[in-house]
């Protein structure tokens, strides 16, 4: 009897040698790679993780109720024998296409995203984006995360995924619930542009549907700060704050007029040009000057931090 088989019997009864042979030169390598996790399941898993947090779900959930509480406030007002007036521009005074809510229903969902832009979409982002880095280190999962094989700047681009994602959807059940309020509130049909050419029912819900894309895109710049200041904190509810604060700062500092020449370059200042979709043709001056500056914060606070993240000290 071989050694190998003399140490398989023990006793009365044999066992199983769960050794496992040594693998010979010509067999080949393990299939699976050192990588534990596919490159997309971690994308997944912050998704999955963000939007089953009951935060996330509160904030979708006041976002899909203002345009209830516009549309029912229009409803009201209309029906006394009111009207409403709107303005063009940035002054707080809205898009001149509010005032279109009671001919078509359609023209809520570019009201209530001209009303949650300001601050309920910002703010809703702001929470999320500081939330992403600073959360992960208050709860002690950070240094878990980058334990796997990760790496921390695929870790913060799956971050900014995540945020961005958010942005979408969030834009989404706003021009979504705006829809639904304002079909049954007001009739649908075909519309006039601000320019007063007609166009389609099916035209203008497409022109609604690239708005959203736009809101959503307008928010890349509170994206990357937020993940910028959540990389400075390991205390979530502070990175959250901070955000939410520097938004609001920067929202008093857009409405002086002694700062019209630093305006320009404020994240908010062409927020609410995508109103010029509704125009025809469309007005393509504003929101380039808009997309160009998101493209420019995304590029700064995303690169300051990466920069902070992949040298910061992680203890938690």
């Amino acid at each position: 009897m071989s050694p190998v088989e003399a140490s398989a019997v023990q006793g009365r009864g044999a066992v199983f040698d769960l050794r496992l042979p040594p693998r010979g030169r010509d067999q080949p390598p393990p299939t699976r790679s050192r990588r534990t996790t596919p490159r997309g399941t971690l994308f997944a898993n912050e998704l999955l993780t963000t939007f089953r947090r009951w935060r996330t779900l509160a904030l979708l959930a006041v976002l899909a109720a203002v345009p209830v509480l516009v549309g029912i406030a229009i409803k009201i007002e209309t029906s006394d024998g009111g009207g409403v007036g709107g303005g063009r521009g940035g002054g707080g005074e809205g898009p001149a296409f509010i005032s279109q809510v009671t001919n078509n229903g359609l023209f809520l969902v570019f009201t209530a995203l001209a009303a949650t832009l300001p601050f309920f979409l910002p703010m809703a982002i702001g929470v999320i984006a500081g939330d992403a880095i600073a959360g992960e280190s208050n709860a002690g999962t950070l240094r878990y995360l980058l334990v796997a094989p990760a790496g921390r700047t695929r870790l913060l681009l799956t971050k900014y995924a995540t945020v961005m994602t958010f942005c979408v959807v969030a834009t989404l059940v706003v021009a979504i619930s705006a829809l639904a309020v304002g079909a049954l509130l007001f009739p649908l049909g075909d519309l006039t542009t601000i320019s007063g050419t007609r166009i389609t029912f099916a035209e203008g819900l497409g022109r609604a549907f690239l708005i959203a894309l736009v809101v959503a895109a307008s928010l890349t710049g509170v994206a990357a700060l937020g993940l910028f200041v959540s990389t400075l904190t390991g205390s979530g509810i502070a990175a959250m704050a901070t955000t939410v604060g520097l938004l609001i700062t920067v929202q008093i500092l857009d409405q002086i007029p002694q700062l019209h020449w630093l305006q320009p370059y404020f994240f908010s200042h062409y927020w609410l040009s995508f109103a010029d979709l509704m125009r025809e043709p469309v007005y393509w001056d504003e929101l380039q000057k808009n997309l160009g500056l998101q493209a420019l914060y995304a590029a700064v606070f995303g690169s300051a931090a990466w920069a902070r993240f992949t040298t910061k000290d992680i203890t938690a």
